[in-house]
């Protein structure tokens, strides 16, 4: 399992690319790996043959594990994982023969898990498991899948919990006792915790320990909901479904939301894009939007009302002298990703929207790594194209702000010239919408930073960074 970023200690695989036997170059996407911060999709580090998976799809594994084994010319497959006693760990592959899926330069792991941890695949899976060990409980009744591992020495208190997993099992209130886990070596993964948060939800009561003799926890109270009727479609939540999820509800369990909206002339912008947006397009390959020109005046804004490029700490407001916008990118209906625009206010118009275009091409192709989208202090969202009237966001945590764009349309507006006559004119015009956090800063501040993006947008010379 690669490291996908400083802080990630565990990422889940949910797609192998290839299959066992198949040929896989070097540096070719081999498996798709989503962490608690990005998905991404993984390169093999070597050449040769997929001769075995050792972690299926929809395991969670820990940074370093060994995930499969690419060899010269498959023969591996039958060679990985001798049949031997469960606490003897199998040999590594003999130098040369074959190489474990896990990143370049990585710390060094072992060539092969030790056999009683290498997890069977799933019953539906098309790839052959690894060769059968000594189970060490009885056999699962037909279609009941694989018998869990149980776990490896000492109470559950005591188990070796990933960050992820632990948090969760902390927010929802659930002790490690009252989780099976799956994982190697009978490690509860994130899949495991989340399968009792949904039998708890449903009504039903969460999987015993399995320690022997320990006591089967009580059955939560079910909670009341709408069984589907026959024409329903139950889907499942995706992993970034899930994230999203608790990282929404989380928000507004933490930040005093508050909105401010504000009527922004564009006539100036629309001017720009149609004189120079041909030869834009024609330099740089994709279009001038609106969006470059809200991010610049938004960092431009920043700078003269840094209270909103901040944090809330302990009893503390932490400001950032560094504004690095995150832009919400969707990810074609399946999910939302927030890459961050490093040291924006030192961009210009044009390097703006290179950077944007960039960070939206990586996320939907998952080029994207951790860092990609760590760091961010203030976020926009985007949803002008669909033409929305008004969007009123959810702050991106731990920052105190957020701003949508939404659409802009030609419409008649009151303009006053040089000498105080008023005329009417057809200008293009849209809202802008501030969700902010007043735990941070007060209304007049939020209010009088959204004036100012909206008097840069109108009055800016955009025409001199094109």
């Amino acid at each position: 399992m690669p490291q996908l970023g400083e802080t990630v200690t565990e990422g889940t695989v949910t797609k192998w690319l290839k299959a066992v036997g198949e040929p896989v170059e070097r540096d070719e996407p081999l498996f798709e790996v989503s962490t608690d911060k990005v998905d991404s999709e993984v390169p093999s580090p070597a050449a040769g043959v997929l001769a075995q998976i050792l972690v299926p799809e929809g395991e969670t594994a820990d940074v370093g594990t060994v995930l499969a084994v690419v060899s010269d010319d498959g023969a591996a497959l039958a060679a990985t994982a001798p049949a031997q006693p469960a606490a003897t760990p199998a040999p590594a592959p003999a130098p040369g023969a074959a190489q474990a899926a896990a990143p370049a330069g990585a710390a060094a792991a072992p060539a092969a898990l030790p056999v009683s941890e290498v997890p069977s695949p799933p019953a539906t899976a098309a790839v052959p498991a690894p060769t059968a060990v000594p189970a060490p409980t009885a056999a699962p009744a037909p279609g009941t899948g694989p018998a869990p591992i149980p776990p490896q020495g000492g109470e559950p208190s005591r188990r070796i919990l990933s960050p992820v997993v632990r948090k969760l099992l902390d927010e929802n209130g659930i002790s490690a006792g009252e989780v099976v886990g799956t994982g190697i070596g009978g490690r509860i993964t994130r899949a495991d915790v989340l399968g009792v948060i949904d039998a708890r939800r449903a009504g039903g009561a969460p999987a015993p320990a399995a320690r022997a003799g320990a006591e089967a926890p009580a059955a939560p109270a079910a909670v009341p909901r709408t069984a589907p009727a026959g024409a329903d479609e139950v889907i499942p939540f995706t992993n970034i479904r899930r994230r999203t999820a608790e990282h929404m509800v989380r928000s507004k369990a933490t930040s005093a939301h508050t909105l401010v909206v504000k009527e922004t002339d564009y006539e100036r912008v629309e001017q720009v894009r149609r004189e120079h947006g041909a030869r834009f397009k024609a330099e740089e390959g994709f279009s001038l939007t609106y969006l470059p020109f809200v991010a610049r005046a938004t960092a431009e804004a920043l700078r003269e009302w840094p209270h909103l490029n901040s944090s809330v700490g302990d009893d503390a407001l932490v400001v950032h002298h560094e504004i690095n916008l995150g832009v919400a990118v969707d990810l074609d209906h399946h999910g939302l990703i927030v890459p961050v625009v490093r040291r924006a206010e030192e961009l210009t118009l044009r390097g703006l929207a290179r950077r944007i275009r960039d960070l939206a091409d990586r996320a939907r192709t998952k080029k994207l790594g951790a860092d990609d989208i760590a760091g961010g202090t203030f976020s926009i969202t985007n949803a002008g194209p669909f033409g929305t009237f008004l969007t009123a966001p959810i702050i991106n945590q731990p920052q105190v702000a957020i701003l949508s764009t939404d659409g802009v349309t030609r419409r008649p507006v009151v303009v006053t010239a040089d000498d105080g006559s008023e005329a009417i004119a057809v200008h293009s015009v849209g809202l802008l919408c501030l969700s902010w956090d007043h735990r941070a800063v007060d209304g007049a501040y939020a209010a009088a930073f959204l004036a100012r993006v909206a008097e840069i947008l109108a009055v800016h010379d955009w025409a001199a960074e094109l």
